[in-house]
This record gives C-alpha cells, sequence and structure tokens, in this order.
C-alpha cells in the first residue's frame, strides 16, 4: 500500500515500466493548429548546378547508383524537403547508365535540363525531355541511361520521410546494368510530356491556372501518395493560395517571379525549386513580361486516403 504519493514518484515508476503520461505532453501530440517542422525555402539552381559537375567528377553514375543532390529542407534534417517529401536533382552525364533496379516506394522526375536521355521502367524505355513528367510506379525495375552527348538533370519527387516512419521502403538490384526494355509508345502512362501540358495551361483564359496530372489510363491521380500538377501565372499578376494541410514542392518550368510563403518572400527563376510546408500562406507573382509556368508536387492523395486533407476555405483562390 503506498502511503504517500507524487507526481515525480508516478513518473519513475512509468519509466520503469515503459508508459508515459499523455496529460504532460498533450498539445505536443495533438497540436491546436498544424504544426509541421519543414519551413520555407528555396533552392537556386544556379549555385546547385556546378556542385552536380563537382559531384560527377569524384563518382559516377555506377558507383553511386542514383547520383543524387538532395534538397534538405533546414527545418529538417536528410531525407526531408518538406515533413512528408523527398526532392533531389539527379545528374546523368554522357555513356554512363544508372544501374536498374527497383523499390517499393513511387517515384516521379520532372526534367529540368537536357534532351533524350532515357529512363527505363519495366521494358517501357522513355526518352526525356526538359519539362516532361515521368512516373515510376511501385517496384517496377527501373534504369537510367544517357546516350546522347550533353549532360541530363532532373528532379526526384518521393515519400521517403513518410516512409522512414513507416519502415516498408527497400530496394532490390537488377542482375544487369540495364532491364530488357523497348521504346515507349507514344501513349504510355509513364510519361506526360511539358508541350501537352503548357498548351493545356495556355488555352485557359485566366490570370492563374492548376491543372493537376492524372493517369492516362483511369484518370486518377499519378500515385496513391503523391500527386502533382501544373500552373501557370500571366506575366504580372498574382494569387493567393488557400491554406491546405497538404505539403508541397515546387519546381520552376518557366518563367520568373517570387512566392511569399508564411510571410517568407522567396524570389525564383527558372531551374529554381522551393518548399511549401502544410498550413501556411501562400502568394505567388510571376514577373511582368513573361508568363511563369510552375510544376509541383505533393502529399494530398496520401492525406486524402487517411482523410487528413484540410483546406482553408476562408482564404486563398
Amino acid at each position: 500500500m503506498i502511503l504517500s504519493d507524487s507526481f515525480d514518484a508516478l513518473y519513475a515508476d512509468g519509466r520503469e515500466a515503459a508508459v508515459d503520461p499523455l496529460w504532460v505532453m498533450m498539445k505536443q501530440v495533438v497540436t491546436p493548429r498544424p504544426s509541421p517542422r519543414a519551413v520555407p525555402h528555396l533552392w537556386e539552381y544556379a549555385k546547385l548546378r556546378p556542385m552536380l559537375d563537382r559531384a560527377a567528377a569524384l563518382v559516377s553514375a555506377e558507383d553511386a547508383e542514383r547520383r543524387v543532390l538532395m534538397l534538405t529542407n533546414p527545418g529538417l534534417k536528410p531525407p526531408c524537403a518538406t515533413d512528408t517529401l523527398f526532392a533531389g536533382l539527379q545528374y546523368i552525364l554522357p555513356g554512363e547508365i544508372a544501374p536498374a533496379h527497383r523499390h517499393t516506394s513511387f517515384a516521379l522526375r520532372m526534367i529540368v535540363e537536357g534532351d533524350a536521355a532515357y529512363t527505363a521502367v519495366n521494358g517501357e524505355k522513355v526518352l526525356m525531355h526538359r519539362g516532361d513528367l515521368i512516373l515510376t510506379p511501385s517496384w517496377m525495375w527501373h534504369d537510367h541511361g544517357n546516350e546522347t552527348d550533353e549532360p541530363m538533370v532532373w528532379l526526384d519527387g518521393l515519400p521517403l520521410p513518410v516512409l522512414q516512419a513507416v519502415p516498408v521502403n527497400f530496394a532490390q538490384p537488377y542482375g544487369e546494368s540495364r532491364y530488357p526494355a523497348l521504346p515507349a509508345a507514344a501513349d504510355s502512362n509513364l510519361i506526360y510530356p511539358w508541350p501537352e501540358m503548357r498548351a493545356r495551361l495556355d488555352a485557359a483564359c485566366a490570370p492563374y491556372v492548376r491543372i493537376g496530372y492524372v493517369q492516362r489510363i483511369d484518370s486518377a491521380p499519378i500515385s496513391k501518395i503523391i500527386g502533382a500538377a501544373a500552373e501557370r501565372l500571366s506575366p504580372g499578376s498574382e494569387v493567393k493560395l488557400a491554406r491546405e494541410t497538404a505539403s508541397t514542392v515546387y519546381h520552376v518550368v518557366e518563367g520568373s517571379g517570387c512566392s511569399v510563403v508564411d510571410g517568407k518572400e522567396l524570389v525564383w527563376r527558372r531551374g529554381d525549386t522551393f518548399a511549401v510546408p502544410a498550413w501556411v500562406d501562400v502568394a505567388h507573382r510571376a514577373d511582368a513580361g513573361e508568363a511563369a509556368y510552375l510544376f509541383r508536387f505533393d502529399d494530398r492523395p496520401m492525406l486524402d486516403a487517411l482523410g487528413l486533407y484540410r483546406q482553408d476555405t476562408t482564404s486563398g483562390a
């Protein structure tokens, strides 16, 4: 029988029994509003491009398996661009092959620089051109190769931070550097050419337009975890977006401008990438003189599936 007790004694006994009191950290576990650890941040392509050249001089695509510079959010640790999303710039030189492997995670590629290198996915060889979106579905063999005379750069997007918390992602190497592949059909579900998306954006008669990418085969989201869209802002136009529980990585395909994200101004131009954490105010503005085209990927499909997506309908577009 305990004749006297105290919180300190209870907590000490709890630690010994591997239990802890929820009430002392309730507001940390269930916060009064979404509380991402990611911060708004811009990665300037002009600064990163020379680092890719340096990386290529130091490690081969074969030795690296994937020669990628991770875009690490200053509020987090690798592999986090946001709390839930990974972003990285992958670089492959003429004549190189990034060897075939497969992994349980879905991946997307937004082509940043170069023309007509390839990615081969489960037997479909897809040529890559700047601005194209290419998908790598879960557990499909894939390799990348560059048979051109120019380097190739693309932005990888994966849900790797989520898979750190749910540790079920793993990879398997293929026995050869390349998985057997033939040229992909024109209507392949793996590739979404930029000229097609730009034409759709330009056909919309509005200062700001967003069009989501959907699969060709059934118009479903491109994956169950990551969604993607393209946005167009007319020259000099601006838009305020609604706050949402989804976090986003943006990439500037064409044009220049700035975004104010949670009060922080991010000035961007072609090739730059920036992170938008969940539940922050976002406003985009295109510079005068030319339209701005942005590619974005986010975690909304995962949040929709879990019933966790919310939007602040009192603000934004």
